[in-house]
């Protein structure tokens, strides 16, 4: 343990980024359940460097472009994460002295071979911890798809794509809570009481893990700092599972009912599915179907741990046809895959892998789902179409496509949702911005099959 370094566990966790084999959220857990032995400030340290300067990319090659007169773009793969991990400490990490994050990167920089590099690394770093307050940055009135762009470490083209759909200032809020720590949403079980409810919360902050009940749904709640969900007190009991507001919302908008059939097609992990189950009672049943057994030995795993024993769990391609599905469903659930610019906050990467050309693919992908699955809705029954985007293409579009093509028509869910929600849902269709609303970025509409 007395060689272990934090900050070469960093370095590793960005190269390997570069790659594109894996996505952020999903390497660092790996990497810190790898460490799982580790002190709880040496794994917070590893998260908040891996994850910051992931999500301040674009801002941290900006300044490095003044400071260095080999361009960011030229660098070696290595001389870039070194540097741009140790911009991150000096713009955002106020505890650490300067001068540790100086040495040790020239440290790092010997260790993995570049001696001859050691000086350059040096006077970038101590130049820019000179000059951070002289940083110039484009002017917000002049330029201000670059402004937003380098504030918020955004692709400028995304911007541009925000921008032609929200005005500046609901951009800028989006932007900004992008940038912000995500707490963990789950969903409590609607059976357990006030006093088993007040034990939980009491258990789960003895262990440190801040605990805030939702204001728009009473089953509602985010913690933080929990060292892994599944530690929590009541989690093998099947007290709660991980579910965000926006995804439990959606579930209450369409309305299910005692004794329905609900399909939900693109399932997993099994949120919505094992939701809409406690909502269809013993005398309904849920379908939950996935792509693949890895995605469904996930939704069984929960579905045994909650004991929703009216739910049956589908490997089941949402792009292939199931006859016997045909006409069965009261409700069909399509949580469809789309560009997921709505979790940004969770999934620091999406924004520098999501291009111009996967919009469009995507959505040739929902409208192929959505044509398959659509007969599986029985004459007046629901679907309640939603994605975790902010992309009106793949949202409020896409809505009206289902209705034009297949027969289909808006219904209100103001009666089924907040006070704070029910003015925007009243249309049939609802879009969450983060930094605006209190949840993700999430899409739902009600859609009623005609007839």
């Amino acid at each position: 343990m007395a060689d272990f370094n934090g900050r070469e566990v960093v370095l590793d966790i960005l190269l390997e980024l570069e790659k594109q084999t894996e996505y952020s959220n999903v390497l660092i857990a790996a990497v810190l359940d790898k460490y799982d032995y580790l002190d709880g400030r040496e794994k917070a340290f590893i998260k908040r460097v891996s994850e910051g300067t992931i999500e301040r990319r674009i801002q941290l090659d900006y300044v490095l472009d003044q400071y260095s007169k080999t361009p960011v773009i030229k660098m070696k793969p290595f001389i870039r994460a070194l540097l741009r991990m140790s911009v991150y400490q000096l713009l955002f990490m106020e505890h650490i002295p300067d001068a540790a994050v100086c040495n040790e990167a020239v440290k790092l920089a010997k260790k993995r071979g570049f001696q001859s590099l050691q000086g350059y690394v040096n006077g970038v770093l101590r130049n820019i911890a000179r000059g951070r307050e002289k940083i110039l940055y484009p002017d917000r009135e002049k330029t201000p798809e670059a402004y937003l762009s380098v504030r918020y470490s955004m692709p400028l083209w995304l911007v541009e794509h925000f921008r032609d759909a929200y005005e500046m200032d609901a951009c800028e809020k989006i932007l900004a809570a992008s940038l912000e720590r995500r707490p963990v949403g789950l969903r409590l079980q609607e059976g357990l009481s006030v006093e088993e409810r007040k034990r939980l919360f009491a258990a789960w902050e003895a262990s440190g893990v801040t605990v805030r009940e939702h204001p728009y749904h009473p089953c509602a709640v985010t913690v933080e700092g929990a060292a892994g969900i599944r530690r929590l007190a009541g989690y093998a009991e099947g007290f709660f599972t991980v579910q965000d507001v926006s995804s439990i919302l959606a579930v209450e908008a369409a309305g299910i009912m005692p004794g329905d059939t609900v399909i939900d097609v693109c399932a997993a992990p099994g949120g919505k599915a094992l939701h809409a189950a406690q909502k269809a009672g013993k005398d309904g049943n849920v379908i939950a179907c996935d792509v693949s057994s890895h995605k469904t030995d996930k939704i069984e795993e929960n579905r045994r741990r909650l004991r929703a024993e009216n739910v049956t769990v589908l490997v089941q391609d949402a792009r292939e046809r199931n006859e016997s599905l045909l006409g069965r469903a009261d409700v069909l659930l399509a949580d469809v895959p789309c560009s997921g610019l709505g979790v940004i906050g969770h999934k620091q990467d999406i924004k520098y892998r999501v291009t111009r050309e996967s919009l469009q693919k995507i959505q040739v992908l929902q409208k192929e789902i959505i044509t398959n699955v659509i007969d599986y809705i029985k004459p007046g029954g629901m679907l309640l179409y939603s994605t975790c985007t902010l992309n009106p293409a793949e949202n409020e579009k896409m809505a009206a496509w289902i209705c034009e093509t297949f027969g289909f028509e808006r219904e209100s869910m103001a009666g089924q949702l907040p006070d704070a929600l029910k003015d925007g849902a009243k249309s049939g269709m609802l879009q969450l911005l983060p930094g605006i609303h209190e949840a993700d970025g999430f899409f739902m509409a009600k859609l009623i099959k005609i007839g």
